[in-house]
């Protein structure tokens, strides 16, 4: 799952106040603020998930390491909790009169954690470290739009499996970046892109602090990593927890409240849901799944129980560098031989909603993501299973264990197996890390669970980054020219509605050949402890927001 907690500097998707189910959401009265000196001094425990990586933006693109990024660095735009416009966070001004060509000025006296002023040349530098191939980064592709990114990023030509090595860049240096001075740059673009103002407060943008271009361990540097954001670093302690405290010389507006905050990191999530029953944890960001049922997180929780809609698809990858998957009417034979209707209603007790998009409900720009193999059809899916000739052995469905996916990975592989006669199960990997170590490494030998949170508030998020060839996400190597092609011809239009045109042709591709299977799009039910005020929310993804966070 790709994680964000910054939305667009140009389209306007209100962030969520976290309310208690049923109830109206919190203001500034008496009765919702919190004990001042309390929350000056005090310190909360969260919910997470061990990184499946060292800390570093460029190279992480799933929640476990993700969330923790979003509480250490600010970027250039920011998202305000509550609602409202978007506003500008570390950018004084991001300007443009062409759509190709971006003036972006920063604000003077930002400060990273090690006491230095973030200057413009701490974007560039890491933009450019992150698209330069030879670096590794997973990132990478989201700089793809910049002008010179073909010179600092080369393909290998024959895969990772190939004998063949990709070329060494002719630079390390995109063209199209400039710095102008100490709180100014420029970005010129390829061509003129619509689109790119919407990424800009996506993790990939933060900026880098000089020492960790000084570092001779860049993966090292990550273990102990200095950011720009509300909280700093210290300590990180592997499947344990992650400690962080408030950066007093932090100077934004979403400024911390709170001292001291531990990411606590579980194995399982109903371990966290009984020490959040308990007012042990303050806040847990999913119930369990199986405290659904009957509503029991209602009766658990009461008034701490919280209803957030997110932009979040629970999915189903295959790894298409197994040869096993490389066949169309295979991939589509599973996917309509999945009862979604019954996973939402038995395993999730209506609080999913079976998918029916290539995108998440109420996406921009997402007008004709339709996916036409969403549907429960046994007698489509045994015909397509025929045309592909079969499928021989036994079909394993990998989830992490760590989180609730059993049920619901269970419900579809017998889906699958009653429906095409065919021996399929699911099987856990023990922890998150684990599971995207195996996936990072393209060594899934079978289906995977897998999901997606919206980075930026566009129809393009839900393209780009997981079906184009290469791209950062795009997890089971699917490849396709044409979907490549269209996707450039769109993020090369200035006009917004022509480029969600071409993007809505490429889906139709990504449809046809169903490199993965959408299954849920997801409502989060959350929690907090009684310790924590009423008036707490979280931005549009359904992460906290720790800069509203009050003792009581």
């Amino acid at each position: 799952m790709r994680v964000s907690k910054r939305a667009s500097a140009v389209a306007a998707i209100a962030a969520v106040a976290l309310v208690a189910a049923g109830c109206g959401g919190g203001d500034d009265t008496e009765e919702n603020s919190g004990n001042a000196d309390k929350t000056a001094n005090g310190a909360i425990t969260i919910d997470g998930t061990q990184p499946a990586n060292p800390l570093l933006p460029s190279a992480t693109s799933e929640t476990g390491g993700g969330d923790v990024l979003d509480f250490m660095w600010t970027g250039l735009i920011n998202y305000p909790a509550g609602g409202g416009d978007p506003v500008n966070a570390v950018a004084e001004d991001i300007g443009t009169t062409d759509a190709q060509t971006y003036t972006v000025k920063i604000k003077k006296g930002i400060k990273f954690h090690d006491g230095t002023e973030v200057k413009a040349k701490n974007f560039v530098d890491a933009w450019n470290f992150t698209a330069y191939s030879e670096n590794g980064q997973q990132q990478a592709s989201f700089f793809s739009d910049i002008d010179g990114y073909e010179a600092v990023h080369t393909e290998d030509p024959d895969g990772e499996e190939g004998p063949q090595k990709a070329p060494k860049p002719t630079t390390d240096k995109m063209s199209g970046l400039a710095v102008v001075d100490d709180y100014t740059f420029t970005v010129k673009l390829a061509a003129p892109n619509s689109i790119f103002p919407v990424k800009l407060g996506y993790s990939a943008y933060f900026p880098m602090p000089d020492s960790f271009f000084a570092a001779a361990d860049k993966n090292e540097w990550g273990k102990k990593p200095v950011g720009n954001g509300p909280v700093k670093f210290v300590s990180w302690t592997d499947n344990v927890e992650i400690k962080l405290t408030r950066f007093d010389d932090y100077t934004l507006d979403d400024k911390v409240k709170i001292k001291d905050v531990t990411v606590k990191l579980y194995q399982e999530d109903t371990a966290a849901y009984a020490e959040l029953v308990a007012n042990q944890l303050d806040f847990q960001q999913q119930v369990p799944s199986s405290s659904l049922a009957g509503e029991k997180w209602k009766a658990d929780l009461g008034a701490r129980g919280l209803t957030v809609d997110i932009p979040v698809m629970q999915i189903i990858a295959f790894p298409i560098y197994d040869k096993r998957y490389q066949n169309k009417d295979l991939r589509r034979a599973v996917s309509l031989s999945i009862n979604r209707e019954e996973i939402a209603s038995k395993i999730f007790f209506n609080t999913r909603k079976p998918a029916t998009s290539w995108a998440a409900p109420g996406t921009l720009g997402a007008t004709g993501f339709d996916c036409t193999t969403c549907k429960y059809d046994p007698e489509a899916a045994k015909a397509a299973l025929q045309a592909a000739g079969g499928f021989e052995g036994e079909m394993v469905i990998y989830y992490n264990a760590d989180a609730s996916h059993k049920d619901w990975v269970e419900a579809a592989a017998n889906s699958v197996a009653t429906t095409l006669g065919i021996k399929v199960r699911a099987e856990g990997m023990p922890t998150f890390a684990v599971f995207r170590q195996n996936i990072d490494g393209k060594k899934m030998t079978g289906p995977y669970r897998a999901g997606w949170q919206a980075d930026y508030p566009n129809g393009e998020n839900w393209l780009g980054p997981l079906y184009v060839t290469g791209a950062s996400s795009n997890d089971g190597s699917y490849s396709n020219p044409q979907v490549d092609a269209l996707y450039q011809e769109g993020s090369r239009l200035a006009d917004e509605k022509a480029a969600e045109a071409k993007f809505a042709e490429a889906i139709k591709i990504v449809d046809a050949e169903v490199p993965s299977i959408p299954i849920v799009s997801v409502t989060q039910q959350s929690g907090i402890s009684n310790r924590i005020a009423p008036s707490v929310k979280t931005n549009w993804v359904g992460s906290i927001d720790l800069s509203t966070v009050e003792l009581v």
